[in-house]
């Protein structure tokens, strides 16, 4: 195996002359043939090119003990939420080093917690994964969807909470859905597709979401069909029984788009019909509670940043809606029912604000959080008068904290120790100018005592897409980086939610490349603030975040001294033609619009390789279970990358078996590639670091 002081020498790509036409233009896709997973021919590609990358990583000196510090440094307790039904508490937690986190239950806060769920037992390499889960009204019952491999595809089974046995029911093809349960607790609606063609699952297109009813006790194949739209394949059905039980909340959306539509069905009339309240898409209506036949909803019409209104579904007309709660200049993500009042939760500069309303709209108090950071939670129902939230910063472990409603007091719940001192550590908050002139925000943390001279590692992080905001969370690999005396830095960029729809809008399809020119405007901030220079400025992301870095190295190679890419979206021309593919056209733009192909021509990573150019080190990181982004935009990139380099930086692809998107990757597997992430940068920004150890 080469060494990394030994020059690569790559597997060979074969090409073949795939030549498609887009609109009267004729695009070469040499490496069409990667995009069957299962050949034998992709196979032993893949085989060669992980030879090749672990061959090198290995190789690098540092990477072991930076394994066993990630290592120490993870194993510490981790909660979840306590959520509570009738009268049970339920809560996740992992010991440290699990693979998976365990579902707990327990009758009271003071009484010993008892194991209800551990994915541990389902499989030896921990690989197979609790993916949702809702608990029946009486407390008595859960189902719960396990994935296999870190596919998006789900069966769901039920558990008797106090006996810990499974029923006999088995739900199957079950894909971007969740659970919700009758007040009767006799069964739940859930969304599945038809079942698809086993060899090709993985890739094969999802068209015609459908919304059934499982009765208890009987066999899948005799599920109650509640709803579907055969004239309608992109249409997704989200369907949730309102608190007080007597309407299920059919929330419809089209691909990624926040804009949907809202239907009801009254569940105290039988075969009543599904009642169309909203049927345009033009907002997001999030469904928050109602009060009989009054809807309390979160939305965006007229409100880019989210507003409180009401509808009476007796008189529905958009004329009789009331605004509750009017829009601010801070973004509202969303709104819960607690203590008979609205709970709300808010960005102000990406950093969470939490506000208590009354009914009427009238404020009742702020919530006081422990610090700048992340605050999430306050579940429960309507007239309760304890919720619990997790707060976490860049430097605070994820806390978890009881509140009481009536006195606005909190208590420590739960608190992880982790063997680090955040007080050697600072975050501050920056505000730069992008290309346009746009004001972006971005968080920096590093250790203290920086030294502004130029000379800094500097970790970038991105995403910019989706409506996906990036506020302050903690990282045990990014704590790992700061000890070696690396910087973290986090822009806010457009496309993001922060600031509400219209900065989500203007990251998107005509406009998506202010996405990337402003994750190159805080790569220049950076650098012309003294924190770091060109060769020590690593760029990382990751789904839609590893075409922010794919398509940023293809447009300033010069920038950056390293790249990780990891499932990224890569090839801009073809990404709708596989599993979900398609309802990234919100975002994206369709190659099928000539005005938007161009756009996304203009910028595709695999497009704008541009021969005989040096880039920085990169390192892209896939999965050969990805079903959300399909392992081919990675491996036709890689090859491309591969052919297109020239010097002596490395161009790699990890590609992990058994493993899907990253959603309930095992322990074990993150631990690993985190070493591998890091090692990798160690040695291509040539920093000259001991490994803390404990």
């Amino acid at each position: 195996m080469p060494s990394p002081s030994q020059p690569l020498i790559y597997p060979p790509t074969r090409k073949v002359d795939q030549v498609d036409n887009y609109h009267g233009m004729k695009v070469a896709d040499p490496y069409r043939w990667l995009e069957d997973p299962d050949s034998e021919e992709t196979k032993a590609w893949v085989e060669a090119q992980n030879q090749v990358t672990f061959g090198y990583l290995t190789e690098i000196p540092q990477r072991e003990p930076l394994k066993q510090r990630v290592t120490q440094l993870w194993n510490y307790e981790k909660y979840g939420i306590p959520f509570k039904e009738e009268n049970r508490y339920f809560y996740f937690k992992n010991d440290g080093l699990q693979n998976q986190s365990v579902l707990y239950t327990l009758t009271s806060l003071e009484a010993e917690p008892r194991v209800l769920i551990d994915p541990n037992t389902f499989s030896k390499d921990g690989t197979i994964a609790l993916s949702g889960l809702a608990v029946s009204e009486d407390g008595k019952l859960i189902t719960y969807g396990l994935s296999t491999a870190g596919s998006d595809w789900k069966e769901w089974k039920v558990r008797d909470v106090e006996t810990g046995e499974d029923l006999s029911d088995h739900l199957q093809w079950v894909k971007f859905s969740g659970a919700s349960w009758t007040h009767d607790n006799q069964g739940f609606f859930y969304s599945r597709y038809d079942e698809p063609k086993e060899a090709t699952k993985l890739e094969d297109i999802n068209y015609y979401q459908k919304l059934y009813y499982h009765k208890l006790g009987t066999p899948q194949s005799e599920d109650i069909l509640i709803y579907h739209r055969p004239d309608q394949k992109e249409w997704m059905f989200d369907g949730e029984v309102a608190e007080d039980g007597r309407y299920l909340i059919i929330s419809v959306s089209q691909g990624t788009d926040p804009r949907n539509l809202l239907f009801y069905k009254d569940l105290q009339i039988p075969d009543s019909p599904v009642v169309e309240l909203i049927s345009e898409f033009e907002a997001n209506y999030s469904f928050i509670d109602n009060d009989a036949n009054v809807f309390w909803f979160r939305t965006d019409l007229d409100a880019p940043r989210g507003r409180v209104i009401a509808i009476n579904t007796v008189n529905p007309v958009r004329e009789n809606w009331i605004e509750i709660i009017p829009q601010t200049p801070e973004t509202l993500e969303g709104v819960s029912t607690l203590n008979n009042q609205f709970v709300a939760d808010y960005l102000k500069d990406a950093r969470s604000s939490i506000k208590v309303f009354d009914l009427k709209g009238a404020l009742v108090r702020e919530v006081e959080l422990p610090g700048i950071g992340s605050a999430g939670g306050f579940g429960g129902k309507r007239y309760d008068t304890e919720t619990f939230y997790v707060f976490t910063s860049f430097t605070t472990p994820s806390t978890i904290y009881r509140y009481d409603m009536v006195s606005g007091e909190r208590t420590l719940f739960r608190q992880p120790t982790v063997e680090f001192n955040p007080n050697n550590y600072e975050t501050r908050q920056v505000f730069y100018h992008s290309k346009d002139g746009t004001q972006v925000p971005m968080f920096i943390t590093y250790k203290k005592g920086l030294v502004f001279n130029g000379n800094n590692p500097t970790y970038l992080y991105g995403y910019g897409g989706f409506n996906v905001s990036l506020t302050p969370s903690f990282s045990v690999s990014n704590l790992v980086w700061m000890e070696m005396g690396g910087v973290y830095a986090v822009p806010n960029l457009r496309g993001g939610g922060e600031y509400g729809e219209d900065w989500h809008q203007a990251g998107t399809k005509l406009n998506k490349q202010n996405v990337f020119d402003d994750f190159i405007a805080a790569a220049e901030w950076l650098i012309e603030n003294k924190y770091t220079r060109p060769q020590k400025l690593a760029i990382s992301g990751g789904s839609n975040g590893g075409l922010l870095v794919g398509a940023c190295i293809t447009q300033r190679p010069d920038l950056f001294g390293a790249a990780l890419a990891a499932v990224g979206v890569m090839d801009m021309l073809r990404f709708h033609k596989f599993t979900i593919g398609w309802a990234w056209c919100s975002d994206y733009g369709s190659p099928d619009n000539p005005e938007e192909f161009n756009a996304l021509y203009a910028y595709s990573p695999l497009h704008n390789l541009k021969p005989d150019t040096a880039y920085p080190a990169t390192l892209i990181t896939t999965a050969d279970h990805d079903d959300r982004v399909v392992p081919a935009h990675s491996f036709k990139f890689a090859a491309a990358l591969q052919a297109a380099h020239r010097g002596d930086n490395p161009m790699l692809i990890r590609i992990e078996t058994k493993a899907g998107h990253g959603a309930g990757k095992p322990t074990t597997k993150i631990i690993e590639e985190i070493a591998d992430k890091l090692a990798f940068l160690v040695r291509s920004l040539s920093m000259d670091v001991t490994v803390v150890s404990t």
